[in-house]
């Protein structure tokens, strides 16, 4: 079944294996899809978006706890008794 291409750039794993460093760096920071028999395997992406990612699903993670705490009643506590 066809899957959806998810990248602007598309290299074969022949390329990719042959200098990966160029495939990434054709990519300009932006994902690049990876394909095996002309279907999407996987996608490479350069590190500092791979970074920018993980750092959003945090944040993402963070706000949900936030959101889920937001009614729970505030405990006054002196910072001199802990």
């Amino acid at each position: 079944m066809p899957r959806q291409v998810l990248a602007d750039l598309c290299v074969s794993i022949s390329e990719l294996k042959k200098n990966p460093s160029v495939v990434v760096a054709q990519g300009d920071g932006f994902p690049v899809a990876v394909l095996n028999r002309n279907e999407p395997d996987f996608y490479c992406i350069p590190a500092a978006a791979w970074e920018e990612i993980t750092d959003r699903l945090e944040d993402i993670e963070l706000n949900m706890i936030a959101d889920q705490r937001v009614d729970q009643p505030i405990i006054e506590v002196d910072i001199n008794e802990l």
